[in-house]
C-alpha cells in the first residue's frame, strides 16, 4: 500500500478547495489523504463477486406522484375575478416608466 502524496498535489487541491494552509495543516491533509488511500486499497481487497451493486442503503423508490392535472383550464372561472381584464388576460398598472 504506502501511498504516498506529493507537496504538489495538495497544493493543487488546496488551490481547487480554495484553502490557504499552513506547512503543519499541509502536512497533516497529506497524511489523512495518504490513510484514505490506503483504506480504499484495503477496501479493493475484498471479493465482490457477485455482489450487486447499489446506489444507496436502503431501497429507494419515487416517492412523487404521477404528475396529473387536477382542476383543469378553468381560464374563464380565474378571469371573472380579475377587476380589469384585456385580450383573456389580467390588466394591471404600470410598475415603472
Amino acid at each position: 500500500m504506502a501511498n504516498k502524496i506529493s507537496d504538489e498535489t495538495i497544493e493543487y487541491v488546496g488551490i481547487l478547495a480554495k484553502l490557504e494552509l499552513s506547512e503543519e495543516e499541509k502536512e497533516q491533509a497529506k497524511s489523512d489523504m495518504e490513510t484514505m488511500l490506503d483504506y480504499i486499497d484495503t477496501l479493493n481487497e475484498l471479493d465482490t463477486e457477485g455482489i450487486e451493486p447499489m446506489s444507496h442503503v436502503f431501497p429507494i423508490h419515487n416517492v412523487f406522484r404521477e404528475d396529473t392535472v387536477e382542476n383543469g383550464d378553468d381560464h374563464e372561472a380565474m378571469l371573472s375575478n380579475a377587476p380589469r381584464q384585456k385580450e383573456q388576460s389580467y390588466k394591471v398598472p404600470k410598475t415603472f416608466a
